[in-house]
């Protein structure tokens, strides 16, 4: 049985995840919005930047594959403590890199504690919050992505161009130390899942494992690839292609943010409402309009950009809501942190094979313009497809676990 935190302490743990969270996805984020400049600094091409956001994930999504061994046998809130100490150093490491090579070690090691961080997150909010309000949690936890893009995303930038790139690693460095604190002072222990997992290896009619439960892993990496095929580029694709400056980025992230934290809220009490599995069908279908209108965009006014920005940034960051919803909803708890570790690798595989291919198919022109996206945003399209087959086998295969599960 799910066991919630006091009342007045869970909406500050919840709080604190999102914080995590934002911190993570800032130290991830920040590089892409620069990709223009790093690209011009350190005189690479588009696969090497494409490297370089991949060098994250793919750390991260290897940390999960080993994490998957051994997440469950400890108490969750000391192993987020550990990762996310390792996580502030790496980031510290980042603001020190003498050059591209340096800045490419470091970001590694941030990605190897990040994926860990993240699947430690899901669990937690699994194990703590019902399953009739899990759809709201998460959706407070996943507006850290908003958040990032509203706040962190320009204040980053902005620091950048006073004080150069190192400028926003410090920053998130000197946050995400604060946050620690508060995890280690207000989060109470996790560890109902340590008492519950002998029992749930001793119950021969409820087996922790099926088949159908790797399913969920290639839905997870099927709704991140398309994305990632794709989100790494809009940045050089806005400037080089649309004709927007690189201050203009700023207030594009800004309304991108701004739409992802509206959407975050409303597709979580979605979720609970209706079903993750309705939602995340739903977003699955209205992600390809985005996806095609901005791939084959020319050049137009700020306004405009910002607009099928807007509506490409709220729709693709809203699936990973019903996604962790669905998932956590068919995991015994027992087997919910390593599965989960698993199902971060698979998603931060995805990213950094989605920036790495898109990569592979892209090429800049002597002016700075993208060739190949179009042809990219068919492909996002067509994985995502795949990804709707595979919710329907998912949910065909793999009963919800436990009877106080939220609709499918």
């Amino acid at each position: 049985m799910t066991v919630s935190p006091s009342p007045w302490r869970e909406p500050w743990v919840l709080l604190l995840l999102a914080a995590v969270q934002f911190t993570h996805l800032m130290d991830f984020m920040i590089v892409m919005p620069l990709g223009p400049e790093f690209m011009r600094l350190f005189g690479i091409s588009a696969a090497s930047f494409g490297v370089l956001v991949s060098a994250y994930t793919l750390a991260s999504a290897g940390m999960g594959l080993l994490g998957g061994l051994w997440l469950d046998r400890f108490d969750r809130k000391r192993t987020l403590l550990v990762l996310y100490a390792g996580f502030i150093g790496a980031t510290c490491l980042c603001g020190l890199a003498a050059g591209h090579g340096g800045l490419l070690a470091a970001r590694t090691l941030a990605g190897a504690c990040a994926g860990l961080m993240s699947a430690v997150i899901q669990a937690t909010v699994g194990d703590l919050i019902p399953a009739e309000r899990r759809g709201r949690a998460i959706g407070t936890v996943m507006a850290a992505y908003g958040l990032s893009a509203v706040a962190g995303v320009p204040v980053g930038l902005g620091l950048a161009s006073q004080w150069g790139w190192r400028a926003p690693f410090w920053a998130i460095g000197a946050l995400a130390a604060a946050v620690w604190w508060g995890l280690a002072v207000l989060m109470p222990a996790v560890d109902g899942h340590l008492s519950r997992e002998p029992a749930a290896r001793g119950t021969p009619a409820r087996p922790e494992w099926t088949p159908g439960l790797a399913l969920g892993w290639g839905l997870t990496f099927g709704v991140v690839f398309a994305g990632f095929l794709l989100i790494p580029y809009l940045s050089p694709f806005m400037v080089g292609n649309l004709g927007l400056r690189l201050s203009d980025l700023s207030w594009v992230y800004l309304c991108g943010g701004a739409a992802s934290l509206v959407s975050a809220r409303g597709i979580g009490r979605l979720v609970d409402r209706l079903g993750p599995v309705r939602v995340l069908g739903g977003l699955l279908v209205a992600t390809t309009v985005p996806f095609l209108v901005f791939t084959h965009l020319s050049a137009a006014p700020l306004p405009v950009v910002a607009g099928v920005f807007v509506l490409f940034m709220g729709l693709t960051s809203g699936r990973a809501i019903p996604t962790m919803a669905l998932v956590a909803s068919r995991v015994p708890p027992a087997l919910r942190g390593r599965y989960l570790a698993v199902n971060m690798a698979a998603s931060d595989g995805a990213s950094g094979l989605g920036a790495w291919m898109s990569g592979l198919l892209i090429t800049v022109a002597p002016g700075g313009a993208l060739e190949g996206l179009g042809t990219v945003g068919w492909l996002a399209v067509g994985v995502t497809g795949a990804a709707l087959v595979t919710l329907w086998l998912f949910t065909r295969r793999v009963p919800v676990t436990g009877a106080r599960a939220a609709p499918a």
